[in-house]
């Protein structure tokens, strides 16, 4: 029976590791997200607090869709630094 040496890493596979695994589910939604996102080709109007704006509805939904995400890696960012100066 072979033995295997201490500096030799446990193969895992790859949808078990955990940044993997929360990274998944990440990239379905915004391929979902951008498939809707570009679908919707229509011009639409859009009151910009006092100016009426036309433009496609895609573009709108990506400026959307923009602001999401730039919104979620900032609390994603926050609540991480918060965890991180915790006092032991």
């Amino acid at each position: 029976m072979a033995q295997t040496s201490p500096d030799h890493k446990a193969h895992t596979p790859f949808l078990s590791r955990p940044g993997v695994r929360r990274f998944i589910p990440f990239v379905l939604i915004t391929a979902l997200a951008l498939i809707f996102i570009f679908e919707n080709r229509s011009s639409v109007e859009i009151r910009l607090l006092v100016p009426i704006v036309t433009m496609p509805l895609w573009g709108a939904l990506l400026i959307a869709w923009a602001l999401g995400m730039l919104a979620c890696v900032f609390t994603v960012r926050r609540r991480s630094n918060r965890h991180s100066r915790r006092p032991q």
